[in-house]
């Protein structure tokens, strides 16, 4: 991290959705913080809500622990709404995801009830708008969806020690960032 360009902070009115390993705090902390175990004063700074994604699908990336999404209208994708994001915040994101990914706004959906794996029994309320990453290569994605909970199972422990999660991260090629229209 010391080679990438000091950042100024801002008053944390970024907002995100996360559909993969970012959903689990303790990674998001360890990307955006250094470490998983985070001051409850930074914790308190961000709010993790569940939220749906329309018109989007989630796929394993080949070879990766991680998922990747692309447009598809006929699929949803659940994650997390993640508020309280500085400026600082998304450079670190943008460095992590990589040239794999770009970051786009899109509308997802605030969950008041979470409903089963499969989305049955969700009920959806307040529409809000997040960045996301959307994966840039489909042909390296799986036709199998990733799964969280054998995320948490077999790799958590490994992607929040120390330094991890930058290990393969080139500081030259960050996420690409969309223009709004």
């Amino acid at each position: 991290m010391a080679d990438q360009p000091a950042v100024q902070s801002d008053d944390g009115s970024h907002c995100a959705f996360f559909y993969g390993t970012l959903m689990v705090p303790e990674v998001f902390y360890s990307v955006c913080y250094g470490s998983k175990d985070v001051h409850p004063a930074i914790a308190g700074l961000h709010t993790f809500q569940p939220a749906i994604l329309h018109g989007y699908c989630r796929r394993r990336v080949q070879y990766a622990d991680y998922p990747g999404i692309t447009e598809d209208k006929d699929h949803q994708v659940f994650g997390t709404f993640t508020t309280g994001l500085t400026r600082a915040n998304m450079d670190k994101l943008d460095f992590f995801e990589g040239s794999q990914y770009e970051r786009r706004q899109v509308k997802v959906k605030l969950l008041s009830k979470v409903g089963n794996a499969k989305g049955e029994g969700n009920v959806e309320g307040e529409e809000k708008t997040a960045d996301v990453y959307v994966y840039l290569e489909k042909s390296e994605l799986e036709e199998k969806e990733w799964d969280l909970e054998e995320f948490r199972r077999e790799k958590l422990t490994r992607w929040t020690r120390a330094g991890f999660v930058f290990e393969d991260c080139d500081p030259d090629h960050p996420a690409s960032v969309a223009t709004q229209p």
